[in-house]
């Protein structure tokens, strides 16, 4: 009897962030005889000033396709969006020879539309995870525009697929499966407060902040005034801070520059270009509480009930779980609202975005959904 030849799937990455969420699920698919992986790498992975990411990929050992350079560290929005068209340009050449079965994207970045596009045009069926979520600002419309070019929908919550419906996306290639981010989470956290305080200067018996703090689309001037003001906040209420960089949108130069100027003046605000993802987990597991706007406080940080103050529009209208307090760009109160989340401490650990068993879902699926014409020529389902 012939044994079938393992479905083909390519993952397109462009940040730590995107991997960093899919690591669990892609070992599981490179794992599965039915299936096949490969990656290809761009964007912030191959820039020294985010810490050249590129080699945590490689060292999962996964096979990687290619990888498309492009320019990471012009921060504007002109090169934002010229990197789009130099990452559609690379990706065709990389897959019209040896087509995937299936193209597989996360999220909302522009390398993730530009692999869209691409599959798009080669008859390559996109398989989208994260659609049909809510987020205001660019990533918003870059979301939806991909959930439009997408052929199979796998969404985390049963209300981001009732916007797909609406959307007029049908039915039968819609499939919940919760966030892969939240696969794994647990055993990621290895490294208990007292450890990881000690590892960069602080003291573990005095409260502990995580920042992560992105720029936002046309707010640039307003987003360093909300981050100076949260900064000064928060270490005025006696947080130790431990913050990442932003990641390479346009803006990011400045919020970069903020952050190191803090550190400069404060012992007690240590700025990290990047952490592994247990080692980032780990914090996130031990931290009292979590401040800016990263999408990691909105989805990952509910597993653990670590409180999070989230600041500004960036993730406007995304499903909250009970453990976000949002903060208007103003900032007004901040410094209250910080010493009230200190003083009310963790929250329950329930997370309405997944029971992290999202991995084992999406192998299946994609190793048995039909990937026929079909799937290629799709129309609105209203």
């Amino acid at each position: 009897m012939t044994v079938p030849r393992p479905r083909h799937i390519t993952y397109i990455s462009g940040t730590r962030a995107d991997f960093g969420l899919m690591a669990s699920t892609l070992r599981l698919i490179d794992l599965d005889p039915r299936l096949s992986i490969d990656i290809i790498a761009t964007g912030m992975h191959l820039s020294n000033t985010y810490g050249i990411t590129l080699r945590e990929i490689e060292a999962t050992g996964l096979a990687i396709r290619s990888i498309i350079h492009v320019d990471p560290d012009e921060t504007s929005d002109a090169s934002m969006a010229r990197n789009i068209g130099k990452m559609l340009v690379g990706f065709v050449d990389s897959l019209k020879n040896q087509r995937p079965q299936c193209v597989l994207l996360l999220g909302d970045r522009g390398e993730m539309i530009a692999g869209a596009l691409a599959a798009l045009h080669l008859s390559i069926p996109v398989v989208h995870i994260h659609g049909g979520e809510r987020s205001g600002t660019v990533d918003e419309p870059i979301r939806h525009a991909i959930s439009k070019l997408a052929n199979i929908h796998l969404v985390a919550t049963n209300a981001a697929r009732s916007r797909l419906l609406r959307m007029g996306e049908s039915k039968e290639c819609i499939h919940v499966v919760g966030a892969p981010g939240l696969d794994s989470l647990s055993l990621l956290a290895t490294a208990d407060r007292e450890q990881l305080s000690r590892s960069i200067g602080f003291d573990h018996t005095k409260p502990l902040g995580l920042l992560i703090y992105h720029p936002v689309k046309h707010e640039v001037e307003p987003s360093c005034s909300e981050l100076s003001i949260l900064i000064e906040s928060a270490l005025s209420c006696g947080l130790q801070i431990l913050a990442l960089m932003p990641n390479s949108d346009a803006g990011s130069a400045s919020i970069r520059e903020r952050l190191l100027q803090a550190s400069s003046e404060d012992p007690r605000f240590i700025v990290r270009t990047h952490m592994k993802r247990d080692e980032f987990v780990s914090w996130l597991s031990v931290v009292d509480v979590m401040l800016g706007n990263s999408s990691s406080g909105i989805i990952e940080a509910a597993t653990f009930g670590t409180p999070v103050i989230n600041i500004g529009t960036r993730q406007n209208m995304r499903e909250r779980n009970a453990n976000v307090i949002d903060l208007t760009t103003e900032c007004t109160g901040s410094s209250q609202l910080i010493k009230s989340v200190l003083a009310r401490g963790r929250y329950p650990q329930e997370n309405l975005y997944g029971d992290g068993q999202a991995g084992p879902r999406i192998v299946d699926l994609l190793a048995t959904i039909d990937f026929g014409l079909h799937q290629v020529t799709k129309c609105n389902a209203y």
